[in-house]
């Protein structure tokens, strides 16, 4: 019986990873730059935006937007 392989970018992919990779990527001030959101800006650490993140959809939604957004640029830079 074969799987079929979800076509969902973020299948597979926790929260926590997500914001991970951004903060490796973006650094702590800029990602508060690009989501004006205080878990970025005031005294920031993965567990309190997990926390916030859990419990504000729309938080989630910009987080996991610009995930897919970091995605692409690496793969065009990559081509």
């Amino acid at each position: 019986m074969p799987t079929n392989p979800s076509k969902d970018p973020l299948h597979g992919l926790t929260l926590e990873a997500i914001v991970i990779a951004l903060v490796e990527h973006f650094g702590w001030e800029e990602l508060g730059q690009r989501i004006e959101i205080k878990c970025f800006r005031i005294d920031p650490s993965v567990a309190s935006s997990l926390k916030f993140l859990r419990k504000t959809p729309w938080a989630r939604a910009k987080v996991e937007g610009l995930y897919l957004f970091m995605r692409r640029e690496q793969a065009r830079a990559a081509r």
